[in-house]
């Protein structure tokens, strides 16, 4: 249980250092949305690649990309680059969101 809180405590202070999240004072729905999505990767990134990974690695990994995103009304698509080191975790990490149509 000690270490539990121990951990969870370094993770906390990864997200002050490595996104500056102690300087976004707001209340609104989005900014609270990134702490979530930022914890969430981190929960489900367990067993690949980034799972030791922290919170600037991740946003580096897994968010900061480029890619061809394609939306319809039942999905949406993401076109990853041929060289994309990362796809094995990135695949894992997001099929964890949701099933996937193919």
């Amino acid at each position: 249980m000690y270490c539990e809180r121990g951990d969870l405590e370094n993770r906390i202070k990864e997200l002050h250092q490595g996104l500056e999240i102690d300087r976004t004072r707001c209340t609104r729905f989005w900014a609270n949305q990134l702490r979530v999505l930022m914890q969430e990767l981190r929960r489900r990134a367990a067993g690949t690649g980034c799972a030791r990974a922290q919170v600037g690695t991740l946003r580096e990994r897994l968010l900061k990309l480029g890619a061809r995103v394609v939306c319809s009304v039942r999905r949406v698509v993401i076109h990853l680059p041929i060289s994309f080191p990362f796809l094995s975790s990135f695949r894992q990490i997001a099929l964890s969101f949701g099933p996937s149509a193919g």
